[in-house]
């Protein structure tokens, strides 16, 4: 039997693409495997052959061929050549991610299929423009750490430890709040540092901060809640409340945080209120004692809950910490809650909750049902990174190298910058927001920087209602010192092409 033709013009191989050559063929005969072009039982050409047709190497064909055999498509049998199986996979296990049938001419297209309401939710959250590629810094991207100065050889061998032998727990299933050893090690590091009050039982430890709010909000909201938000206010949050159906009510932020006072009388009561209360986001305000105390009162009368997002505070550079809020907290309604990203590196993706007493069960459950537990051995590893002072020392060198950082930006933003752009109040973290006149487009302004290889982000951006200072947020922590002072003249000298008007 003669080698069936293959549609080599669907074949379209690209030596510059992502994907491997041979995944590209792989994928191509699939699909044609699937829609019907090469039918069951059809002979393919022997590897030689189609290599010679695409123009590639015979160990490309060879891998694709062999994929494709141990997945159930082909049939490979010494003599008889290879052919595609007369049984497909998809058609025993159901439709998977088959590609579609192609429509016939003169019929309709179906209709989309639709996502839930909560997935069409999720899909309109605004997101912040991408601000980073892998070896590419851009001067004033925010929320990167300095990972070049992280002791990643250290870090290697406390992983290698707990990643040796099969007997121990990082290779079975961590089905609790998390690992022992890193639970306690965060409640002793918080009690010390933040001034929060709990046991290691209150500990639950997620897969970064975003899987944190997402558990919180999952186990505290029903739609149409009521919840309190900063305004402007922290994206992954908003994306969060606004996924689970929450009434999202914004309370503007001035220099002393969140306007509880306002939001008191204005309002109703919330059955949550997230705030950053140390160094808020994305303005920098920290929120006074009076509101920090009256938001606690109102939530203790009203029996709703607040989420402290503590997500930058081991860096502050001027007067003395704030202690937390959760550490004010005798009535069991603050969740605190912290991430190892903006400390450490972002792909660590390790965050926690610090819940009150008679939320950890509830909350253990739950985390076992959302699959939001990082790696045990991850989790070990940075347990012995805290518990053997590491983590200490890192944030001590961290905190100068950031210091310098900033007071770079803050020269720059006295300087080059004068004429168009102030620093917004505020003592600490990775980044800092920087004031326009009024009246400034500041979303037209940061579209141009960010054209010129200049990466802020529109303070308007972070608004779920207009008005509000005009402004950029802007990054240190993550940026060399000679591209804060070269991103510094770049950005001047967009906005005077913009024509911002001067102070």
């Amino acid at each position: 039997m003669p080698d069936t033709p293959l549609p080599l013009g669907t074949l379209s191989l690209d030596a510059a693409g992502d994907l491997p050559l041979y995944r590209q063929l792989y994928d191509g005969l699939r699909a044609a495997i699937l829609d019907g072009r090469l039918r069951p039982g059809a002979r393919l050409p022997s590897s030689r052959a189609l290599a010679t047709d695409l123009a590639v190497g015979r160990n490309t064909v060879v891998s694709a061929y062999e994929q494709l055999t141990a997945e159930g498509y082909l049939d490979s049998h010494i003599g008889a050549g290879t052919r595609v199986a007369n049984l497909l996979p998809d058609r025993l296990t159901g439709p998977g991610d088959r590609p579609p049938p192609r429509p016939q001419a003169g019929t309709a297209r179906p209709e989309k299929r639709p996502l839930s309401r909560r997935g069409e939710a999720m899909q309109g959250v605004r997101r912040a423009p991408a601000a980073y590629r892998r070896g590419v810094t851009r001067p004033f991207q925010h929320g990167l750490p300095d990972i070049e100065d992280f002791p990643a050889l250290l870090w290697s061998r406390l992983l290698a430890k707990h990643s040796r032998d099969p007997r121990h727990d990082p290779f079975g299933y961590e089905v609790d709040k998390g690992h022992e050893g890193l639970r306690q090690a965060i409640a002793d590091y918080a009690a010390a540092d933040r001034g929060v009050v709990c046991a290691p039982e209150q500990v639950i430890v997620t897969a970064g901060a975003q899987a944190a709010l997402d558990l919180a909000v999952r186990m505290l909201i029903d739609p149409g809640d009521t919840v309190w938000m900063e305004e402007p206010g922290y994206l992954g949050a908003r994306g969060a409340l606004i996924s689970a159906g929450a009434d999202i009510r914004p309370v503007e932020v001035d220099a002393n945080g969140m306007d509880v006072e306002t939001a008191m009388s204005t309002l109703p009561p919330p059955r949550l209120a997230y705030v950053t209360a140390s160094h808020q986001f994305p303005m920098g305000a920290t929120l006074s004692l009076p509101r920090r105390l009256a938001l606690i009162e109102h939530a203790a009368q009203s029996g709703g809950y607040i989420l402290e997002d503590d997500y930058d505070s081991e860096f502050r550079f001027a007067g003395r910490p704030i202690a937390s809020l959760q550490g004010l907290d005798r009535g069991g309604a603050v969740i605190y809650m912290g991430t190892l990203a903006k400390t450490l590196f972002p792909a660590i993706r390790i965050g926690y909750l610090i819940v009150p007493p008679d939320l950890a069960e509830p909350f253990s459950v739950a985390i076992r049902l959302t699959g939001h537990i990082p790696s045990v051995s991850v989790q070990a590893a940075l347990a012995d990174f805290i518990g053997e002072g590491h983590f200490g020392a890192h944030v001590r060198r961290m905190r100068q190298v950031y210091a310098r950082r900033r007071a770079i930006q803050l020269e720059e933003l006295d300087t080059t910058l004068a004429p168009w752009l102030r620093a917004a109040p505020g003592e600490g973290g990775l980044q800092l927001a920087a004031l326009l006149p009024p009246g400034a487009d500041d979303a037209r302004a940061a579209a141009a920087a960010r054209q010129a290889g200049v990466h802020v982000t529109a303070l308007s951006f972070y608004r779920l209602t207009p008005g509000g200072e005009p402004g950029f947020h802007m990054g240190y922590a993550g940026v060399p010192d000679d591209a804060l002072r070269k991103g510094a003249k770049t950005l001047a000298a967009v906005l005077e092409k913009e024509k911002i008007t001067g102070f």
